[in-house]
């Protein structure tokens, strides 16, 4: 088939824009492959180990709050659960994943 000059352009200018995301992505990556905790924290970077659970992630960063949170918001790829604090107390045990973010409210 035939290819217009404006179309090599566009398909050119597409495949550069992503190889610069994708390198992005991998030089964030790089930086930092831990938990973020959003909140009234000492530590808001948390170092990734496996088998990190949400309470030692919270006592690892050290929070700081007078009260305790009333929500707890885990945002993984883009999406978001909240949770209730008092399942923390109750024993549950939340897995958490490299690169989740945790929101303290």
């Amino acid at each position: 088939g035939c290819t217009t000059k404006s179309r090599s352009q566009r398909n050119a200018q597409a495949a550069y824009l992503a190889g610069q995301n994708a390198a992005l992505k991998r030089q964030l990556a790089a930086q930092f492959n831990g938990v973020t905790i959003v909140g009234a924290v000492q530590n808001p970077q948390v170092p990734w180990v496996a088998g990190l659970t949400l309470t030692q992630a919270i006592a690892t960063a050290n929070y700081l709050g007078a009260d305790a949170p009333k929500e707890i918001v885990i945002t993984r790829q883009g999406e978001s659960a909240t949770l209730a604090p008092d399942i923390l107390v109750n024993g549950a045990v939340v897995p958490l994943e490299q690169g989740d973010v945790i929101e303290l409210r």
